[in-house]
């Protein structure tokens, strides 16, 4: 007869395994709490607090702290705990021109070693995707959502293209930065009557640099992803000064964490 395993049956591998994933929810949740306004920036955690409001145990939710402290939500204050950090307008956009920077080389080094046929074609259905998404005349939230989500893809097939470990997996630590990822402002455009407008300019960069790579022309291919990350740039400006005003998207409420210089 089949019995439940109990606490005897475990072994220690397994209590670790299951201790990572607590604190991996426990991470991905006061991540999702922070942006999403829960916890406001400046304010300090209270670890019980956070403990109680989760139902996990405080060595998970240390963990998590710990790692977000290291993404950069949190900061750790002198006289122990943590606190919401608050960002500068410079912060965001240092944050943006790097993963810029990173994916400029990425693209040139994809362009000078070559591609794999197969990474190569999922790109073009990617694309592809995406040109079928911005072919109405307006998007609702439902076209930028899928956006969001083909243009992310995009930008993962880019950091496989390039076939370094080192680069990838340092392009995808970048993007983990607050408000650097590809996407992180997309939908404040949903305010702009230009929105689709700007979508389709990164999507021929998009086009602009596949060709590139596939034509092998490394310099062409880092200059479209360093003028690519300025499009962010310009939704950095355009989320601030819509919040400034009061004009913010739903999706948004982490633009509270973003100082004006």
């Amino acid at each position: 007869m089949l019995t439940e395993p109990t606490l005897a049956d475990s072994t220690p591998g397994d209590a670790s395994e299951a201790g990572a994933s607590q604190s991996v929810k426990a991470q991905l949740r006061l991540r999702e709490m922070i942006l999403a306004g829960e916890l406001a920036g400046g304010a300090r955690i209270a670890e019980l607090t956070i403990v109680e409001k989760l139902g996990v145990s405080r060595t998970p939710i240390r963990a998590a702290l710990m790692r977000l402290e290291q993404e950069g939500l949190l900061q750790r204050l002198t006289g122990g705990g943590y606190a919401v950090r608050t960002f500068s307008e410079a912060d965001v956009a240092d944050a943006i021109a790097l993963r810029g920077t990173l994916e400029g080389l990425a693209a040139r080094l994809a362009a000078e070693r070559g591609v794999d046929a197969a990474v190569l074609a999922e790109a073009r259905v990617c694309l592809a995707a995406i040109d079928a998404t911005l072919a109405p005349p307006a998007l609702d939230d439902e076209g930028f959502s899928r956006y969001v989500e083909l243009n992310a893809r995009f930008h993962v097939l880019l950091g496989r293209m390039v076939g370094s470990e080192v680069v990838a997996r340092e392009l995808e630590r970048v993007k983990g930065l607050p408000f650097a990822s590809p996407s992180a402002f997309v939908m404040v455009q949903t305010l702009s009557p230009q929105a689709r407008d700007l979508l389709v300019v990164a999507q021929d960069q998009h086009r602009q640099v596949l060709d590139a790579i596939e034509h092998h022309e490394g310099a062409r291919a880092e200059a479209i992803m360093r003028e690519h990350s300025r499009l962010a740039q310009r939704n950095l400006r355009a989320a601030l000064s819509g919040h400034a005003g009061g004009l913010v998207h739903a999706d948004m409420p982490a633009l509270t964490l973003i100082r004006r210089n």
